[in-house]
C-alpha cells in the first residue's frame, strides 16, 4: 500500500494529491537563472508570487549540482542557506521548508532554522553522517537515486538494467533508514544524475515500477536536458517540454512535482486530477 502522508514537524502533508515543490536557489551559478534569489524583497516577492501560484513546499538550495558546477565549502553553503530559511520559516510560517542538501551539518543548520524536510541528491553517499542526523531530527527524508558523483556523473553512465539497479539501490537506502527509525521516507529517481537522455526515458516509461517500493515518489524534470537535448531547446525555452513530462508523470502517479514554473505545475496537477477522477 502507497504510503500518502508524511508528518513535517508535527504538521501531516497528504500526498493523495499531487504536491507542488518550488525551487529556490541562493547560489549564483543555477543552470537556470530565473530560480535564484538573493535580495530579501526580491525573496520576499519571489516567495509570495510562488504561494499565490499554488505552492506546496519550497526548496532552498545552495550548492549548484548541475554537471561541471564549482564546489563550494560546507560554511559557504551554510551562509547561502541559513537566513533565507529563518526569513522564510518566520514570515511564511505555515510554508514546508525543504533544504537542498548533501551534507548533514548543513540540513542540521537548516532544520534548526525553519527547514522541516531535507532533500539529499546522494542518498546518504556523500555524507556518512546524514542518515543519523535524519534519525534524529525525524525530518521527511527524500533520497534520491545517483550515480557517481557530481563532477561526473554525467561521464558515460552504464547500467545493465538501469530499472533493477534503481529498485536495488532505493530497497538498500529505505531498509538502513527503516533500521534507524526512520518513517518519512520520499525516493526521487534523479532523473538527470548520471543518467542518459535514454536512460531518463526508460525510467520514465517503466516509472510505475516505483511504487513497489511503497513510498511517495518526488519527481524533478524541471527545464532539464531530458528536454533539452531532444527538443533543441535551452532551459528558458523548456517550460512546454517541462509540462509535457510533468504530466506523464502525475498520470503514472507521482506525488510530488519539483519544479522551477509553478503555476504551470499545478495547472498541470488540476488537469491530471480531473481527468483521473471522472467518473463513469
Amino acid at each position: 500500500m502507497q504510503k500518502s502522508t508524511i508528518n513535517i514537524k508535527g504538521s501531516l502533508l497528504n500526498l493523495s494529491t499531487p504536491k507542488v515543490m518550488g525551487i529556490l536557489n541562493t547560489t549564483p551559478d543555477s543552470f537556470f537563472s530565473d530560480s535564484r534569489i538573493s535580495e530579501q524583497e526580491l525573496l520576499h516577492n519571489r516567495i509570495l508570487k510562488m504561494i499565490d501560484d499554488g505552492m506546496d513546499i519550497v526548496d532552498i538550495g545552495g550548492y549548484s549540482s548541475r554537471p561541471g558546477a564549482d564546489d563550494v565549502t560546507e560554511k559557504e553553503e551554510i551562509k547561502r542557506v541559513v537566513n533565507v530559511i529563518d526569513y522564510i520559516s518566520k514570515t511564511f510560517p505555515k510554508l514546508p521548508i525543504s533544504i537542498d542538501t548533501f551534507r548533514s551539518k548543513v540540513a542540521e543548520k537548516a532544520i534548526e532554522n525553519g527547514a522541516g524536510i531535507i532533500n539529499d541528491i546522494s542518498a546518504g553517499e556523500f555524507d556518512k553522517n546524514m542518515f543519523n542526523l535524519v534519525a534524529e531530527t525525524k525530518a521527511p527524508y527524500i533520497a534520491m537515486h545517483m550515480k557517481g558523483t557530481i563532477k561526473n556523473m554525467q561521464t558515460n553512465p552504464v547500467y545493465n538494467n538501469i530499472m533493477q539497479e534503481m529498485m536495488f539501490y532505493f530497497s538498500d537506502k529505505v531498509n538502513r533508514l527503516l533500521q534507524l527509525g526512520v518513517n518519512d521516507i520520499i525516493i526521487d529517481p534523479g532523473f538527470g544524475f548520471g543518467k542518459t537522455v535514454e536512460h531518463n526515458y526508460e525510467i520514465l516509461n517503466n516509472f510505475e515500477l516505483l511504487h513497489n517500493i511503497g513510498l511517495p515518489i518526488l519527481t524533478g524534470l524541471s527545464r532539464k536536458s531530458i528536454i533539452n537535448k531532444v527538443l533543441n531547446t535551452t532551459p528558458n525555452q523548456a517550460l512546454n517540454g517541462t509540462t509535457v513530462l510533468n504530466t506523464i508523470a502525475l498520470l503514472k502517479g507521482t506525488q510530488i512535482i519539483r519544479v522551477h514554473d509553478v503555476k504551470e505545475a499545478k495547472q498541470a496537477i488540476i488537469l491530471v486530477e480531473k481527468t483521473i477522477n471522472q467518473t463513469l
